[in-house]
């Protein structure tokens, strides 16, 4: 019996449970829910969750409108059916909105037809309104809204929309995450076709993760994982719907992951002895050799420290290579001749936050064993630089020794050299001892650097070493005057100081310097500081500038040096007119104190040479103009012309044409004047002369001697051009013309000192300047 009530409250909380579900669910929805007809109530209370409004009087009724995606349409089927609570004859229905007539239609009774297949990840629902019309067509009702819903089936499968991979460090603690994985299903998410469980399955390996059902994160499960056992896992994720019940469709994907290094093993030598050949010449902190380690971690986690036995550790170190094994370098030099061999050992340790997997097998501790192997080797000298001091101006032929020795056990002989050329200072090739060639100079050069080259005989290796020589500073160097112009005023009194005298040594040494006259001098005196200086002091005032002395004195200066030093100097002294402050005016100049320089005196030299060399050059290019004038001259190829002029109008008869070379030799030697006898006479110019007194009219003195002289003496100073040997008779024409007049005839008999009888021995072919000239034709012809 109590079981009965139990089952019928059951059945009764059920169905109430069911029927607010549905009411809630047509509110959620927007669709009018489905309520009893009954006939005491007019009004329908429809109750929405958002937000809660009262529906105003509505006449339609029907029912809740569903369908379910995919459903096959062979033939159109019912999903509902308008109508109205009016007892109206309804004779038309009209539906309007997503899908009318083409997805939904309605016939006359106001049932609801689908007519294609829906998909419900395509659209979820449709949203239509409906009118009712009676038989005069005329509107029953204003227009309904209602909606269409598609119901959801599992008609999608899971996808994982990427691929996945992940990546965690060895040793990790369980439930460390590794990487989440997502699946997605285009079914409805808030039915179980949409919600997707996950698992792992059997094609992967599964010992060491585990995934959430729920949310997809893949974690490590143990905490064991080693990457030098297994670097890499490959997962199987299944992705279920229907919260992975058996009928829910599945989706796998492969997830890799990669185990990360750390430092959990020890770095170990791979033998526990190394034997290491090296030659004694062998460069310092270089490799020598290199003591390999096995470490299975990965190199950046590889982090070995390396100890060497005390008593080594200044000889030999190990340093890391790009590898991370130990290079083993040399510190200091090795000597086979010494010691040939050296044996030690070197540890290994590592700094780690794990126990290491191979603690128990790593190999920590090796002995090394260094072989010196015996080279040829260069000479090695005693000093890695020499430093010697000599001094200057001295012969010294025991500088100091440079020695060097064979480190090898042949210990052959060295011979020195000194390889810089015109080094003052040589070297004994067996001792290798230095002395000077030649005197030293500190003010010249204060240091030498040299190279001294010892060579193994014979032709064996050789070295090389740096020799300074210091040169030591002596006190050879005469003081110098150093002094700004000095002069004195008329009106300076006695006492009165004109300039103060300093004194300047080129010597290294500390100069005391001292300063007095030279030679007694009866105007001026010198006065010492004691502190290198002096005051020249005016002993006897009153100057003139009339008085025509010049002033001067002689200042003797010492050095105090060792050998003391002594200088004298004629330091001049200006008079001048001054002011009441003793500012200089007009100046007479005293006797300047000439000092030439060698330089000075070479370019002097030089320039005086130049200048002679320029005068001989030209001396000698005028002799050879004149030499090539005589000779172009007596090759008779120069020909001029005399010309005449005895009457107006005569044209080209006025001209005749004459070799005037004869004329020239006449000049030089006055061959053409020689008479019958062959006895020599004088020549041309010679016998131009002064008339006879006699009754016969004489020429004056014309012009054409002086116009020979004047050309001849043209050309004896003409260094560019050839002369023109040209002979011109100019008479005089008209008396009014300042020239005078241009008649040969007239010029010829005016007065002419000159005796022109000498051109009757010329020949027949000066016959007409014999009668130019007045010449008697009777001594012209009286020798032919």
């Amino acid at each position: 019996m109590m079981m009965a009530r139990l089952q019928l409250k059951t059945t009764g909380l059920l169905t109430t449970l069911a029927l607010s579900l549905f009411l809630v669910v047509a509110q959620d929805s927007g669709l009018p829910a489905v309520v009893p007809e009954r006939e005491d109530s007019e009004d329908i209370v429809r109750k929405e969750s958002h937000p809660v409004l009262l529906r105003q009087k509505r006449e339609w009724i029907w029912n809740s409108l569903y369908v379910e995606e995919h459903k096959p349409v062979p033939i159109p089927f019912k999903i509902g059916q308008l109508r109205s609570s009016k007892n109206v004859e309804v004779k038309k229905f009209k539906i309007d909105g997503e899908g009318a007539n083409t997805i939904f239609m309605v016939d006359e009774k106001g049932d609801l037809f689908v007519i294609t297949s829906l998909d419900r990840e395509e659209k979820a629902s449709y949203h239509l309104t409906a009118q009712m019309f009676d038989g005069n067509n005329q509107l029953i009702e204003s227009a309904g809204e209602f909606e269409v819903q598609v119901r959801d089936i599992n008609d999608n499968s899971p996808i994982f929309p990427r691929t996945y991979n992940g990546s965690i460090m060895e040793r990790s603690i369980p439930g460390t995450k590794v990487v989440e994985v997502r699946a997605t299903d285009a079914d409805d998410p808030t039915t179980a076709n949409g919600e997707i469980r996950y698992s792992l399955t059997s094609a992967g390996d599964t010992s060491a993760f585990e995934i959430h059902p729920e949310n997809g994160v893949i974690s490590c499960r143990i905490n064991t994982l080693d990457r030098e056992t297994k670097s890499q896992y490959v997962l199987v994720v299944k992705a279920q719907d229907m919260r992975g019940m058996p009928t829910g469709s599945t989706a796998t994907t492969s997830v890799t992951i990669t185990i990360t290094d750390v430092n959990d093993n020890l770095a170990s030598f791979t033998k526990n002895s190394y034997t290491i050949h090296v030659p004694e010449n062998h460069t310092l902190n270089k490799k020598i050799g290199i003591l390999e380690l096995e470490d299975r971690d990965e190199i950046q986690n590889k982090e070995p420290e390396f100890i060497i036995q005390n008593g080594f550790r200044e000889m030999f170190n190990v340093e890391l290579s790009p590898n991370k094994d130990g290079n083993l370098v040399l510190k200091k030099a090795l000597d086979y001749e010494t010691k040939n061999s050296y044996k030690f050992t070197v540890g290994v340790n590592e700094n780690m936050r794990f126990t290491a997997d191979n603690s128990k097998s790593a190999v920590t501790r090796a002995e090394v064993n260094i072989k010196v192997i015996d080279v040829d080797e260069p000479p090695v000298f005693s000093e890695p630089i020499y430093t010697f001091e000599v001094l200057e101006e001295q012969m010294v032929t025991q500088i100091g020794k440079v020695q060097a020795r064979d480190p090898d056990t042949h210990n052959r002989n060295i011979q020195y050299t000194i390889l810089d050329k015109d080094c003052p200072i040589g070297i004994n090739p067996i001792t290798g001892q230095l002395f000077t060639l030649k005197k030293l100079d500190r003010e010249l050069q204060a240091t030498h650097m040299f190279q001294v080259k010892a060579q193994e005989e014979p032709d064996g290796l050789e070295s090389i070493v740096k020799v300074n020589i210091n040169v030591l500073d002596i006190n050879d160097n005469k003081p110098e005057l150093y002094v700004e112009e000095i002069y004195v005023c008329e009106n300076d009194m006695a006492n009165t100081v004109i300039g103060t005298l300093q004194a300047r040594d080129k010597d290294e040494q500390l100069a005391t310097f001292t300063f007095r006259l030279a030679s007694q001098n009866s105007n001026f005196s010198i006065r010492n500081h004691g502190n290198n200086t002096a005051d020249l002091i005016v002993k006897d005032g009153q100057f003139s500038l009339d008085d025509p002395k010049d002033h001067s004195v002689d200042v003797w200066i010492s050095d105090g040096g060792r050998p003391n030093q002594t200088s004298v100097t004629k330091l001049a002294i200006k008079l001048c007119q001054c002011d009441a402050r003793r500012n200089p005016g007009p100046c007479k100049a005293g006797a300047q104190r000439m000092g030439v320089s060698v330089h000075a005196l070479i370019a002097i030299l030089l320039c005086i040479l130049f200048i002679l060399v320029i005068v001989i050059l030209s001396v000698m290019r005028k002799h050879c103009q004149k030499d090539s004038l005589a000779n172009m001259k007596n090759s008779g190829e120069i020909h001029e012309q005399l010309v005449t002029y005895d009457e107006e109008g005569g044209g080209e008869m006025d001209t005749n044409g004459y070799d005037v070379s004869i004329l020239t030799s006449a000049c030089n030697d006055g061959s053409l004047l020689r008479h019958p006898d062959c006895l020599p006479h004088p020549s041309m110019y010679a016998m131009v002369q002064k008339p006879h007194h006699h009754s016969q009219p004489t020429a004056c003195k014309g012009d054409m001697a002086a116009m020979i002289e004047m050309k001849k003496d043209e050309a004896d100073h003409d260094r560019d051009g050839f002369p023109y040997d040209t002979l011109h008779i100019y008479g005089y024409e008209g008396p009014e013309s300042l020239a005078g007049s241009l008649s040969s005839l007239e010029s010829s008999s005016s007065g002419s000192n000159l005796d022109y009888d000498f051109l009757n021995d010329w020949g027949p072919r000066f016959r007409v300047l014999a009668e130019l000239y007045g010449v008697d034709g009777s001594d012209y012809y009286h020798q032919y």
